[in-house]
């Protein structure tokens, strides 16, 4: 594999930042910097140097297209695309949501960054909220936290799931032996989450999910846990297409903090996502919900 290409896959950057991280001689492959071309071996060590100097402190304004499902003058609802990270941090200082934002309505980054109120991961396609003045973003937080605001979720998870509807009740920890990721642990905290099956096929399952409680990578880490990973994970589950992971925040429903009307915002799934349903419904439906 060629280096840039490892940098992206075990970094979880893009292709371009990748190149331009090892660019920057911010990669060393055994204590040496080499070329993006460069094969990496078996038992190479890659490594990503941690340069402060390289974090910077206020992140740029960019012209990147954002699809506005929903607007008014406190709140702007965004569906995200999978591969587009929500806030800048290392190895994603570009290219980000907030990088958009900033650009769009000419804000100082720390403004934008304080009304993202909740967030997707960054392969994760769908609906994310911002709040656009501190009234809305105190009270946004707070009807998070009391769990006033309901959010669907779409999936294809791998194999097939027998029961119609299920409950995962398993609290979520940092993972032990990797800091970067989750996992079912008896100290974590405690996490739901309810998943209603749409349709069976040979190999798959296509379900929509609620939660209860707003975990790091919840559905994932508990949909894995029952041995059905979201399709195409590659942290929980295997890749096997260039595509993020199968997932999608497609529904939102909730009483507008200021006006105090009901707002229910639905995104459509992804292009990838449909093709990937339609190649599923090609090899055979077992079950679909009437």
């Amino acid at each position: 594999m060629r280096l840039d290409e490892y940098i992206k896959k075990n970094f979880d950057v893009s292709r371009s930042k990748a190149q331009k991280l090892n660019a920057d001689n911010l990669v060393l492959v055994n204590g040496e910097h080499k070329n993006n071309s460069y094969i990496v071996e078996e038992n190479d060590k890659v490594e990503l140097i941690e340069n402060k100097e390289y974090i910077p402190s206020k992140f740029k304004a960019e012209n990147i297209p954002i699809d506005i499902v929903y607007e008014d003058e406190d709140i702007v609802i965004i569906n995200k695309p999978s591969d587009m990270v929500v806030h800048p941090a290392s190895g994603n200082y570009e290219n980000t949501l907030v990088n958009a934002l900033i650009y769009r309505y000419n804000l100082d980054d720390t403004n934008v960054r304080s009304g993202i109120v909740h967030r997707i991961d960054k392969d994760t396609s769908g609906l994310v909220i911002v709040a656009k003045n501190d009234k809305s973003l105190e009270l946004l937080t707070n009807m998070f936290k009391n769990k006033e605001i309901k959010k669907t979720y779409l999936a294809i998870v791998d194999g097939v799931i027998n029961n119609k509807s299920g409950t995962i009740n398993a609290p979520i920890t940092r993972d032990t032996k990797d800091r970067k990721k989750m996992m079912v642990g008896k100290d974590g905290k405690n996490s739901i989450t309810h998943f209603y099956v749409l349709k069976t096929f040979k190999n798959n399952t296509y379900i929509s999910l609620n939660l209860e409680t707003g975990r790091t990578h919840q559905i994932r880490v508990h949909m894995a846990y029952i041995d059905h990973p979201v399709t195409n994970d590659k942290v929980y589950g295997k890749e096997n297409t260039l595509f993020g992971q199968y997932l999608h925040a497609s529904k939102l429903e909730f009483i507008h903090p200021i006006t105090k009307k009901e707002i229910i915002v639905e995104a459509p799934l992804p292009e990838e996502f449909i093709d990937k349903l339609k190649e599923l419904e090609g090899e055979e439906i077992i079950w679909k919900k009437n």
